[in-house]
């Protein structure tokens, strides 16, 4: 009796789990890869380890074989899981990367991509407390790649490409303070911010516009941050990477403005002839 109580129950949790917290159902792949997750977390699976073959999958998930294969191809999407064919080949655990999950998050802005003043409100927000944390935490290989990513833009470009590049490196300086947040859910937002600004076109344009850009006083800041990480000085961080996004939102919000406005004379133009 006892075991089939503890079947009923199992086959009870399981129906629950074909629902969103909202009641609406779920998709049958969608509820099994869900339930896959389960299996992963409560056998302690780690990265590399092999998942069940498709066989005992579908026995124990109780699930046709094309659900069993779309939960997995869906696992695999998620970055969860990946497959090998060949000897010794099959489904095995993945870690997901925080760069994959950027991406796959970024999918959900493709046709409604923020503002630059949208993101640079969450910049705005967010990394001065990650300059905070990393206040005198900062190893001498962290300092270390933070200053070779500052010298590939510490120098005039000479020619668009390399400014387009110098611009980018910026960004990634940024990046990389992200990386190194001792709180990875604050890390990972502003590492998501700065995916999507990487991603969105207008500020693809500004990057690459051939006009005189900001990348002094943005050395002038960043040098001034590097300076109060390795002393420890949280309070002064905070306020250098305030003041730093402060001063690159208004930037970006000029060139765009500047870009606009060009366009609009060109068009202009275009219409008296």
């Amino acid at each position: 009796m006892t075991d089939m109580s503890e079947k009923a129950d199992k086959r009870a949790e399981d129906g629950k789990r074909l629902f969103t917290p909202a009641g609406k159902p779920k998709r049958r792949p969608e509820a099994i890869a869900d339930l896959m997750k389960d299996f992963i977390r409560s056998q302690k699976l780690a990265p590399g380890d092999r998942l069940p073959q498709e066989r005992e999958l579908i026995d124990r998930f109780k699930a046709a074989k094309g659900t069993v294969r779309e939960a997995m191809k869906a696992l695999e999407t998620q970055g969860l899981i990946f497959t090998r064919s060949g000897p010794g080949g099959g489904a095995f655990v993945a870690a997901p990367s925080a760069q994959h999950a950027m991406e796959l998050l970024s999918t959900h802005f493709f046709f409604s991509p923020p503002t630059l003043s949208d993101i640079y409100a969450i910049r705005k927000a967010l990394e001065p407390e990650v300059a905070a944390l990393l206040a005198g935490h900062v190893s001498a290989e962290q300092l270390a790649l933070l200053e070779r990513t500052i010298r590939i833009y510490d120098h005039p470009p000479v020619d668009r490409e390399e400014q387009y590049r110098q611009r980018v490196a910026e960004l990634d300086f940024h990046s990389l303070l992200a990386q190194f947040s001792p709180n990875p859910l604050l890390g990972f937002l502003c590492g998501l911010m700065h995916n999507l600004l990487r991603e969105l076109p207008l500020a693809r344009q500004i990057y690459a516009d051939p006009s005189p850009g900001s990348r002094e006083e943005g050395l002038s800041y960043q040098y001034r941050l590097m300076a109060a990480l390795k002393d420890g000085r949280a309070d002064d961080a905070r306020a250098i990477a305030a003041d730093h996004m402060a001063f690159a939102e208004a930037y970006m919000l000029q060139c765009a403005e500047r870009l606009r406005s060009e366009r609009l004379s060109e068009t202009s133009a275009k219409r008296k002839f």
